[in-house]
């Protein structure tokens, strides 16, 4: 067996972090639309409720994960001496910097001001729209997401 460094640690972590957050947006992109009240529901309250129960409990989660990258992400350019790297190598760090910076603006935006607009409206129309600048701002989040894990994973190579 190969030994465990303090460097399989750290990459460790990053990817198990990155699995929560990644991997748990994508998961949610396709169960939570499952959950939505169908228009002959009997009480589309009751499945609102489901919805906000799986979205609060994955929030405690995906914010733990995004605060154990950002500070893995940080050991990690420690431990790369990014200074030494090539002009390509930090132009794809910048660029992944700014899809992670974006992709938790976004969840954040998604669960600080929208989905309290959800929750807040008092007619359909108005649930139906915030809904969608909601389900938008996670979107984005998770396509973000998506792209910062594929320029991490360039990164390496």
């Amino acid at each position: 067996m190969r030994p465990i460094t303090t460097d399989t640690v750290r990459l460790f972590l990053h990817v198990l972090a990155a699995t929560v957050w990644v991997g748990g947006q994508l998961t949610l992109g396709v169960v939570i639309p499952v959950l939505r009240p169908a228009s002959d529901d009997a009480d589309p309250e009751a499945a609102r409720v489901r919805i906000r129960a799986v979205a609060q409990r994955f929030q405690v989660a995906a914010w733990i994960a995004f605060t154990v990258l950002l500070a893995t992400g940080a050991w990690n350019l420690i431990a790369l001496h990014v200074g030494d790297q090539s002009s390509s190598w930090l132009a794809t760090l910048l660029v992944k910097l700014f899809c992670v910076a974006g992709s938790g603006l976004a969840a954040g935006i998604h669960i600080l001001v929208f989905a309290p607009r959800v929750r807040a409206a008092t007619t359909d129309a108005d649930r139906r729209r915030a809904a969608a600048l909601s389900g938008a701002c996670e979107g984005v989040s998770m396509l973000l997401a998506v792209a910062a894990l594929f320029l991490g994973v360039l990164l390496t190579g």
